[in-house]
């Protein structure tokens, strides 16, 4: 260790300490250190930022606490953007869930309400993701597996059933088909007299990651990101208490980012929404209060509580200051929270449990609005009813038992915060700048620059866990035999409950409704028109996934990623 220069005082640091801290390091932590040595760990972030081994005001001497924190309710949201935080009202506990039938996914999510989850959150397969019916050839041996499969107005029709939409706000993970996914269910609502003004929920809707992170994209990011903007355009007025897209930087950071580039990637595909929309001609304010956010919560606890506030800072001084929002709630970020499925771990399932508590209590300390905790043997399979109820239980813990709910962002003027907070946003912002001189998100997307970001970053991870720099409990250090974990396998049976219903749909819908429906959408993509009522016309006369998605594949094309060298 060098004695001349404290730890934590490099470029990457905001405010350098100073004489009374330099004293105390000189005479007070260098001498211990010398004698006696430090452990033999990495003390920087996941993001990489230096960590000093003590901060104190003065690492804050240019802090204004008016100007970067406030008061919880108000500009800049840096303390959260309800100004009574959970004395007023918890987060919403909304458990992600679906696997096999609508009949299977129906069960469970019954289960989830009946033991306390106040919102639902619904998981579909990989060939509802991809926009391809249960009974299509690339669909074969998939459906059911990693979510519910949905190829109708019907499986929409049976996986709410006994469900008020009025009451009960749903989250739907969808994309690429989210427009199509999106109008079934509001069909499946009208069908049962629910008032559309009543029925709130979130679509994901967030195709910039897709072609960033998880990849599943079908069509090209332009006609792509069109479709993002139409559900802005027609959401606000017909359905106002939807939040018509989630930009999602949990899969950023599955993708094994940094926090801080899941920062500014997140915020950075929020804002290319919001230039698409007044390009349109749309005021900001009419679209931007129904935007939220979905962010990954990982194992470094003070980076992961920084970044939501980092976050609600940014996003209320970009809207205010730069887009020209006047109306508070396009100024408010609000954020549905997941804890890290990528920290999971097969080898020691159990140990699990730990993290998702630490991941879950960092969520609420950084003042989510809506949390997912993972169940513990998600490593291995979708999670029993049992790990779901025990990830269900986890929150419930926080929110009744820790007394972490009695005040308003009870860390804030935590010295460490606030310094790291005020880092995370300054490195997002240079994050923008490069962005920016890419030409915007979409010409970054086509560069590799997002890909060749997050791969150097995961490949730092990587070596860092080979080298055991970072401990990964069970992984790395501390192994024992795993037990025997019971796992949830899908019923094969599920492939055949979906096709007698496709077949049932297709030959008892009104075949000339169906036809204009799809006609009436195609029309809609070749004109450049919004795509919604069309989409709703389809849901209404039971147009199959598949089927549109195929309308549109053959307007705007299919997708294919260029290798970037």
């Amino acid at each position: 260790m060098d004695e001349r220069k404290p730890a934590g005082t490099g470029a990457q640091d905001l405010g350098a300490p100073g004489p009374r801290y330099e004293r105390w390091w000189r005479d007070t932590y260098a001498p211990l250190v010398r004698d006696r040595g430090e452990r033999e760990a990495l003390f920087r972030t996941l993001s990489d930022i230096e960590v000093a081994p003590l901060y104190t005001h003065e690492h804050l001497s240019d802090f204004d606490p008016e100007t970067q924190l406030g008061y919880p309710g108000e500009f800049p949201y840096t303390r959260g953007v309800h100004a009574s935080g959970y004395r007023g009202k918890l987060w919403t506990m909304r458990m992600f869930a679906g696997f096999g039938t609508p009949e299977e996914t129906n069960g469970r999510f019954k289960a989830l309400l009946d033991a306390g989850q106040t919102g639902l959150s619904t998981a579909f397969d990989l060939p509802t993701l991809m926009g391809y019916d249960s009974d299509h050839p690339f669909a074969r041996g998939e459906v059911g597996k990693c979510g519910v499969a949905v190829s109708s107005l019907a499986d929409m029709e049976v996986l709410f059933d006994g469900i008020d939409p009025e009451t009960v706000t749903t989250s739907m993970t969808i994309n690429s088909p989210a427009n199509a996914i999106w109008a079934m269910y509001l069909a499946m609502a009208q069908r049962r007299g629910a008032d559309l003004r009543k029925v709130g929920g979130t679509t994901q809707n967030d195709i910039l990651k897709e072609f960033i992170a998880q990849k599943e994209y079908i069509f090209p990011p332009a006609p792509s990101v069109k479709l993002v903007v139409d559900t802005l355009e027609w959401g606000p007025k017909e359905v106002p208490r939807w939040n018509t897209v989630s930009v999602s930087g949990y899969h950023i950071r599955e993708a094994g980012s940094t926090a801080v580039q899941e920062l500014a990637f997140t915020l950075a595909d929020g804002i290319h929404y919001v230039r698409k929309g007044i390009e349109r001609g749309l005021d900001v304010d009419t679209f931007a209060p129904r935007m939220s956010f979905f962010f990954n919560v990982h194992n470094d606890f003070f980076e992961e509580i920084a970044k939501l506030r980092a976050a609600r800072r940014i996003w209320a001084r970009e809207m205010r200051d730069v887009y020209g929002a006047r109306d508070p709630r396009s100024l408010m970020l609000r954020t549905h929270a997941q804890t890290a499925g990528v920290s999971l771990t097969a080898q020691q399932p159990l140990v699990n449990m730990s993290r998702v508590a630490i991941q879950a209590l960092a969520g609420v300390l950084g003042g989510t609005n809506s949390l997912h905790t993972d169940a513990y043997d998600e490593a291995l399979s979708l999670p029993t009813e049992e790990a779901a109820l025990l990830a269900l239980r986890t929150q419930q813990v926080v929110a009744y038992e820790t007394g972490v709910t009695n005040t308003v962002d009870p860390l804030a003027g935590s010295y460490y915060l606030e310094h790291l907070t005020d880092e995370m946003e300054r490195q997002a912002r240079v994050y923008f700048e490069q962005i920016d001189a890419q030409g915007g998100v979409e010409a970054a997307i086509e560069s590799g620059f997002f890909a060749h970001e997050i791969g150097d970053a995961s490949y730092q991870q990587q070596r860092e866990t080979d080298a055991k720099t970072r401990i990964t409990v069970g992984v790395n250090a501390f192994r024992t035999e795993s037990a025997q974990m019971p796992v949830l396998l899908v019923d094969p049976q599920v492939v055949d409950v979906q096709l007698r219903r496709i077949e049932r749909v297709r030959a008892g819908r009104d075949p000339a409704a169906a036809r204009d429906a799809l006609a009436l959408l195609r029309s809609a993509a070749v004109d450049g028109l919004n795509t919604m009522p069309a989409f709703m016309a389809c849901a209404h006369a039971f147009c199959t996934l598949g089927e549109q998605m195929d309308v549109l594949r053959e307007v705007y094309g299919v997708y294919e990623e260029s290798v970037q060298v």
